[in-house]
């Protein structure tokens, strides 16, 4: 993709976020795909970044800074695991409901907490905590886009990765914790099918859309 054709997309994409429309039809994502393509196009990764953010911010349905959502998360990942703790010297039923209850908190919490905590050991920075939509309401976090685009693609792709196999193995952990909690042994199982049933999940489905798509398509430039 030559300067003229960058510069032109950068235009209309940035007519369209003014104007609160997407960027469907734009050819913004075009260019993204090239500039991780070409380093000569790199000139443009800023401009990428700013429209990128308007954006962003204009689809989710909730958006809060960078501190204030990563407080709430490791708050609430805090209140998971006090969850659990409860399950120990709780008897019977109520040992499973402390194990669960828990286990859900740190599903809803960890998987964006791994993204920020393996992008930021990466150098990807990060912009905001948001909400998508309402069938899609567990919390993530943005990528500062200026930073993620000089990023190297693999190191980008392992960032991707990262809350999906932390998502995947708190339910397996949380096994552990239920046996030495001596919770109801249908508890235990609930996680063993849970943990594999997400895997299975990840296995045939992800691979197409979510995180491990993204995966793919990050590694796809190391290739090329």
């Amino acid at each position: 993709m030559d300067v003229v054709t960058a510069t032109g997309i950068l235009k209309d994409a940035r007519k369209a976020v003014e104007a609160g429309s997407g960027l469907g039809g734009t050819g913004f994502w075009k260019l993204v795909g090239e500039i991780k393509r070409d380093p000569e196009l790199s000139r443009f990764i800023d401009d990428v970044a700013e429209i990128d953010q308007k954006a962003f911010k204009n689809w989710a349905l909730l958006w809060v800074p960078l501190w204030l959502g990563t407080t709430i998360m490791l708050v609430a990942t805090a209140a998971g695991l006090l969850f659990v703790s409860l399950a120990y010297p709780a008897d019977g039923f109520m040992a499973a409901v402390w194990l669960l209850l828990g286990t859900g908190v740190l599903l809803a919490t960890t998987h964006g907490l791994g993204h920020l905590l393996v992008g930021r050991m990466v150098g990807i920075e990060f912009t905001g905590w948001f909400i998508g939509k309402v069938t899609q309401p567990q919390p993530g976090v943005k990528t500062d886009y200026s930073t993620y685009l000089r990023t190297d693609p693999a190191k980008r792709a392992w960032m991707h990765a990262s809350g999906a196999l932390v998502t995947k193995a708190i339910p397996l952990l949380m096994i552990g914790s239920g046996i030495a909690a001596e919770a109801p042994s249908w508890s235990v199982w609930l996680l063993l099918v849970l943990g594999l049933a997400m895997i299975t999940t990840d296995v045939l489905w992800s691979t197409k859309a979510s995180d491990w798509k993204k995966f793919q398509r990050e590694m796809s430039f190391v290739q090329s």
